[in-house]
């Protein structure tokens, strides 16, 4: 069967499952979403400074999630991807669960750190299952609406997550979004049956090769294009992840409102910006990458560019209320954050997409696994503790402005990520085959 005509068959089983990753996803995602319109009113209530908010929303995350990345992935690669799932999201429930119950800072540290290890496998065994739902020429605009899941998330994590922590309190938060995981871990466990691997692959009926953990990490970093791909991806969520996790509050510091309504704020502009951004890159690639891959990668240049230019000028854009919509104030300065929203995602559905076609399909979640580890530790764990910190070290110059500054600085390091992926683009052999593309010496 050619992969043309396997791709005019796919059907509600495949979009199905699809669907059901991608709302695990989101709800596994919100858990560090919420954090973000928890940090005023735990920072209250445990006297914490911005450095240890930093700390419990991002780095304290971060270690325990990298750290089992590897294995986890590696899990994946080798055993039954829905079961590892099944596991992960009952783990996962009962973790986020205990954060609530926290009666003191190291405690909701500790529950923080287990949320960590049991979601270690959801984007590997998901992002390998996708793999082999779709073909590489509809596979972006899938990943696009899995990776878009954050986006929901963010709407429903720091839209209805503000009302709810502001009406019932931040403990309340975590009941709320703990509880549906439970069910969503008994399908994967009892119903869904996963697709062969390697589906579409040329070769896709290939034994796995007998190679243990070390080996396996050790071969995909000496393939250059991999590596390179990852570090890109790892430094942009450097400065995303620091403006999901601070926007919220810089709202609040710099333009006066509430914790409400900058929650809603934060939540519907970026989230719906991002989500509609994310469909779009990855349909628009999808469409592109069938005749020149190249666009996998100067998608993501694009959209590196007029992001940043736009998160600059909406970090920049001084206090100032244009209109209200609904009783909700919203300051001029929210177009330039939709603006960015819309941009900032147009390197995920494209990079994860190369990255599923640069390596086999018994090395996918590995692979994946080890771009969650670069990205968790530079874009969870140190991006949201490096603002944190600068945040805190400009406070003497700049007063109640300094979150501002630290996020312009922040931002600017996606000029690292341009810079490799323009290395990337020069070098990699476009005219090769989408199921196998080979590494290029760079």
């Amino acid at each position: 069967m050619s992969v043309t005509a396997g791709a005019r068959r796919l059907g509600w089983r495949t979009h199905g499952f699809l669907t059901l990753l991608v709302i695990t996803y989101a709800g596994s995602f919100m858990g560090r979403q919420i954090m973000s319109v928890m940090i005023e009113p735990i920072k209250l209530e445990f006297n914490a400074s911005d450095t240890a908010m930093g700390l419990i929303s991002g780095l304290a995350f971060a270690v325990v999630y990298a750290f089992l990345g590897l294995p986890a992935g590696r899990l994946s690669d080798r055993y039954s991807r829905a079961k590892v799932l099944a596991f992960s999201l009952g783990l996962w429930a009962f973790a986020t669960l205990l954060c609530g119950f926290a009666v003191g800072f190291w405690m909701l540290i500790v529950a923080r750190m287990l949320v960590a290890a049991a979601e270690a496998p959801v984007t590997p065994a998901s992002l390998s299952l996708i793999a082999d739902l779709y073909p590489p020429h509809r596979r972006s605009l899938a990943i696009s609406c899995f990776t878009g899941a954050p986006t929901i998330s963010s709407i429903v994590g720091l839209s209805a997550g503000a009302w709810i922590v502001g009406a019932f309190g931040w403990r309340t938060g975590f009941f709320a979004i703990g509880t549906p995981l439970i069910l969503m871990s008994l399908i994967f466990g009892l119903v869904v049956r996963e697709p062969a691997r390697g589906r579409w692959d040329i070769g896709g009926g290939e034994a796995p090769p007998k190679e243990g953990l070390v080996q396996a990490a050790l071969k995909l970093i000496r393939n250059r294009s991999c590596l390179m791909l990852i570090g890109a991806s790892a430094i942009t969520t450097f400065g995303a992840f620091s403006f999901a996790m601070w926007n919220t509050a810089f709202l609040v510091r710099s333009h006066g409102l509430s914790l409400q309504h900058a929650g809603i704020l934060a939540g519907v502009v970026t989230g719906v910006a991002a989500g509609v951004g994310s469909l779009f890159s990855g349909w628009l690639t999808d469409r592109l990458s069938a005749r020149n891959r190249a666009w996998l990668v100067r998608m993501p240049l694009i959209g590196h560019a007029v992001a940043t230019s736009a998160m600059v000028a909406y970090l920049l854009t001084p206090a100032g209320i244009a209109f209200e919509l609904a009783g909700v104030p919203v300051p001029g300065a929210m177009l330039w954050c939709a603006l960015s929203g819309f941009f900032t995602v147009f390197w995920v559905g494209p990079s994860f997409n190369l990255l599923t076609q640069l390596v086999t399909q018994w090395q996918r979640a590995t692979a994946i696994a080890l771009q969650t580890v670069f990205t968790t530790l530079l874009g969870v764990g140190l991006g949201p503790l490096v603002t944190g910190a600068l945040s805190d070290a400009l406070t003497p110059y700049a007063g109640d402005e300094s979150l501002r500054y630290a996020l312009v600085l922040v931002s600017l390091t996606v000029l690292i990520p341009i810079g490799l992926l323009w290395t990337l683009l020069r070098h990699q052999p476009w005219h090769q085959p989408a199921a196998r593309v080979q590494p290029a010496t760079v």
